[in-house]
């Protein structure tokens, strides 16, 4: 299988010599479960597209400091490629930003949450079971950095798992498109260096909690593993 990863930032230049940029955290992580898979990047930030949208197999959109709502020109090209990708029923994964704006897109909405910061690992508790899932779970946890939320779905947009923080929290749009708000790519490491780095942006006790959070596990792979199980059905 090809993935089609279409970034939309980049990570902070103090970190990306340790950690890399967002298309190879991808790689390490659904690699884990499948090294055979291959990935193409594609910097739709700068207005860089596949010439056909059979070019991959599916397609992953990345995370991004940047809001779906900002005013910035690649924006609703990105929004406009979605609804291609829907329209053709295409294998789509979308992570935080890309959850975000696959709901924008395709009729739901994304804005900045009036609870802030969430940060570290959050929890979340399964509302449906979709039948592709070949290991149910209750619950699962996920490291986070967001303050913005769907907060109104799409149609045939479904809540799979949700938390008393982000109530829409992973999302399935009809049989094609799975969104989650949480990061399954980061590590833990990671996590905490975002955290320090911009300690004044989210706020020092938001901060102080995320980083004591870290001490619980994380499901990252269980989610990877869930990922390509959706994009092979």
């Amino acid at each position: 299988m090809k993935i089609g990863v279409l970034k939309t930032d980049d990570v902070r230049k103090e970190l990306v010599g340790e950690y890399g940029e967002y298309p190879e955290m991808f790689a390490d992580l659904l690699r884990s479960q499948d090294p055979t898979l291959e990935f193409s990047t594609y910097e739709v930030q700068h207005g860089q597209y596949p010439a056909q949208v059979d070019e991959v197999d599916a397609y992953l959109i990345t995370g991004s400091k940047t809001g779906v709502y900002d005013d910035k020109e690649w924006i609703p090209p990105l929004m406009d490629f979605v609804r291609k990708l829907h329209d053709q029923k295409k294998p789509t994964i979308g992570i935080c930003f890309g959850h975000q704006l696959i709901a924008q897109a395709l009729g739901g909405r994304a804005r900045k949450s009036d609870k802030g910061w969430g940060l570290g690992v959050h929890s979340y508790e399964m509302q449906e079971t979709p039948s592709w899932m070949s290991e149910p779970t209750n619950s699962f946890n996920l490291l986070v950095t967001h303050q913005d939320q769907v907060d109104t779905l799409p149609p045939g947009g479904r809540v799979l798992a949700s938390s008393e923080f982000c109530p829409m929290a992973m999302l399935q749009v009809d049989d094609h498109m799975l969104t989650f708000q949480a990061h399954p790519e980061f590590t833990k490491p990671y996590s905490n260096s975002l955290m320090e780095l911009r300690r004044e942006a989210f706020g020092t006790d938001v901060v102080e909690k995320g980083q004591a959070s870290l001490q619980n596990d994380i499901h990252e792979n269980m989610v990877a593993k869930w990922m390509l199980e959706f994009l092979r059905k």
